[in-house]
């Protein structure tokens, strides 16, 4: 089968985004379809896929327009939320409905999403709001430490003596921001938490943070991808693990960097978190899937968005050179 799709990112995490409303197919066909197309030896290749769906068809109390969200990870396993590829869903659907703002319809929740003011010259920008943040880890479920909230506290069951802090956006996360990024040993327990072990049988996104003068920097372990460039709810995690253990203050805007570059993101405390980052399109084109073997091939690139790639790397140069800048010491 043949699909049309948009090569696109948020903060460098990438996915191919097909508009899917009016496209019926069984999930393990469209996890066939996101192993194909997010696959990395592939013509495609990303951080999974993401589906704009019809949601409801209605428009919520703030007349904004409702559709849905599906993403699926480049393993096939579908995922509660992302939020850097929400931005370019709600992108994808201000343009199919010809509005500004969207209550968005996820796996167990919603968010809302608008356009906001560009971060940079040519860069289409949409803040997103999600949460609440959840601290209860029974609803992970996460057991065998006998309490159902984990802040500032070493998980034995992991390779490592960092404490966590345990955060759903509604996907887990562990954010830990003792001593600075080590990538080896981030690997090494998002491997573990991978694995789906008994005590955490739905796996967790694992971020290793560091401070960095008014902002936090994000290194991410992601459930079903591995290691990578940015992933959104990882942020808000992020975001709002840093005020809850007062690193950072409430109702106050941060720059959150990451490989991939940077939003913006503000934590209130009742556990709402905005991001503010890039939808950016890269190329538009289409390809034969079989879902059944997890291949995609015949690709057929129609457009380039060169304009908006090279607005986004001036970003990502400038993001790099602040982000080197001095790190706050950690505790």
């Amino acid at each position: 089968m043949r699909f049309d799709f948009i090569k696109c990112h948020g903060s460098g995490n990438d996915f191919p985004l097909i508009d899917a409303r009016g496209i019926v197919l069984d999930d393990a066909v469209w996890a066939g379809v996101a192993r194909a197309l997010a696959d990395r030896r592939g013509p495609v290749g990303g951080d999974g896929l993401l589906l704009l769906t019809a949601g409801d068809g209605t428009l919520g109390s703030s007349r904004a327009q409702t559709f849905g969200m599906r993403m699926f990870n480049s393993d096939g396993s579908e995922a509660e939320t992302c939020l850097n590829g929400l931005r370019c869903v709600a992108r994808a659907g201000f343009e199919a409905f010809g509005s500004d703002r969207a209550e968005v319809h996820l796996m167990t929740s919603t968010a809302h999403a608008e356009l906001d003011a560009a971060l940079a010259p040519g860069v289409y920008t949409v803040r997103e709001t999600a949460g609440p943040a959840d601290l209860d880890v029974a609803h992970w479920p996460l057991t065998g430490l006998d309490q159902r909230e984990i802040v500032e506290q070493v998980i034995p069951m992991l390779p490592t003596a960092r404490r966590f802090i345990a955060i759903a956006m509604p996907n887990p996360h562990l954010v830990s921001f003792d001593g600075q990024i080590d990538e080896v040993e981030l690997v090494a327990v998002g491997g573990v938490c991978e694995s789906a072990p008994g005590w955490l049988p739905n796996r967790a996104n694992v971020s290793y943070v560091e401070m960095r003068d008014g902002g936090i920097f994000v290194r991410t372990f992601e459930r079903g991808v591995g290691l990578t460039g940015s992933c959104g709810s990882a942020m808000a995690a992020s975001i709002f693990a840093a005020c809850l253990t007062g690193r950072r203050a409430f109702g106050v805007e941060m720059k959150v960097f990451n490989r991939g570059g940077l939003v913006l993101g503000q934590a209130e405390s009742d556990g709402m978190v905005r991001l503010s980052g890039n939808a950016t399109w890269e190329w538009a084109g289409s390809a034969e899937v079989d879902p059944a073997r997890g291949i995609a091939g015949d690709l057929i690139v129609t457009q380039h968005y060169n304009d908006e790639i090279a607005a986004w790397g001036a970003v990502v140069e400038a993001a790099v050179v602040e982000a080197a800048g001095r790190a706050e010491s950690s505790d």
